[in-house]
């Protein structure tokens, strides 16, 4: 069999950009599976939700939102700590950026790690990485939830469970009905879940579905608008972590070897989800973490680039 490239290292094609109006002033920047951004325009200032890789490829967020308002930017909200999500920060020149206080936790406990593991599996997603000036710290952080107002628009940040990581944010906007998730709902992109919490994962959807949302910016895929396709989303992805974990914890419980879980994994995912965007660069990672739950391991390990290709090669083999 023919090696498999690791991770994202052989996607070098340029992915067609969208930007979706979800609401009235709200809007997701989607990339065909790449990182989306959201976008929430104020009585007189702009809030972004989630930074991009690097300055210059947060720059095409900024041509999208300049071509809808001309009011600054001046809040920038990161759902949590991965670094595709965060480094491109400092081009948004922004006077708030907020993170739960979970997640700037996680940047002081891996977040050099993690730019360091995301750089080497990702390399066309750290276009212009030379401009990254280092690490991205929150100015403000939350616990539970915070209210900011964008003149009369309210907008409400909140953490709803573990799912994604264990500092996952929620972004809501009342007025619209709308919903900014993260990477806790994806559409038709693989859920990344190296880092996750498989059975909290469930019920942080429920509390997601539970807020009736009438549309979503996801952290991958299309925007989503319409109940209908809100469900269809929320279900899809319920589906994606329940089939990752479930087999692996059978092979876990029994004893069995990582390499038994991910091809017992495999053989239930490949059927259902191996045209999502991502899929083969998740499947090894989330299978990992998968076999850790299951065996009570509740904190990720932290990834690092060593850690990355050597569990790559052994399931590879």
């Amino acid at each position: 069999m023919t090696a498999r490239a690791f991770a994202s290292a052989g996607d070098l094609a340029e992915k067609q950009i969208s930007f979706t109006e979800v609401g009235e002033g709200l809007w997701a920047f989607t990339a065909e599976g790449d990182p989306n951004s959201g976008v929430i325009i104020g009585d007189d200032c702009v809030m972004v939700v989630e930074a991009q890789a690097t300055p210059l490829l947060a720059n095409k967020v900024i041509e999208k939102v300049r071509s809808v308002t001309d009011k600054p930017i001046t809040h920038l909200v990161l759902t949590h700590y991965h670094a595709v999500r965060v480094l491109g920060a400092s081009a948004f020149d922004a006077r708030q950026v907020i993170m739960s206080d979970v997640a700037r936790s996680m940047v002081a406990e891996r977040g050099q790690e993690d730019w360091d593991s995301e750089f080497q599996r990702m390399p066309r997603l750290f276009e212009g990485h030379e401009s990254i000036p280092g690490l991205t710290w929150p100015t403000t952080t939350f616990s539970g939830r915070m209210t900011v107002y964008l003149g009369n628009r309210r907008v409400d940040i909140l953490q709803v469970g573990r799912a994604h990581t264990a500092g996952d944010a929620v972004i809501r906007v009342p007025d619209e009905q709308v919903l900014f998730t993260g990477d806790i709902v994806e559409y038709r992109s693989a859920c990344y879940c190296g880092d996750g919490h498989f059975l909290d994962w469930g019920g942080t959807l429920d509390r997601i579905a539970s807020f009736r949302p009438s549309a979503i910016a996801p952290g991958r895929g299309d925007a989503l608008v319409g109940e209908e396709m809100v469900a269809e989303a929320i279900e899809s992805t319920r589906d994606f972590v329940d089939s990752t974990y479930e087999p692996t914890a059978r092979v876990a419980a029994r004893g069995g070897t990582l390499k038994e879980a991910f091809e017992a994994t495999r053989a239930v995912c490949d059927p259902k989800f191996s045209d999502y965007a991502i899929y083969e660069h998740c499947l090894p990672f989330n299978v990992a973490r998968a076999y850790d739950e299951a065996r009570g391991i509740d904190t990720p390990r932290i990834w690092t680039a060593q850690r990355d290709l050597e569990m790559w090669a052994a399931l590879q083999d």
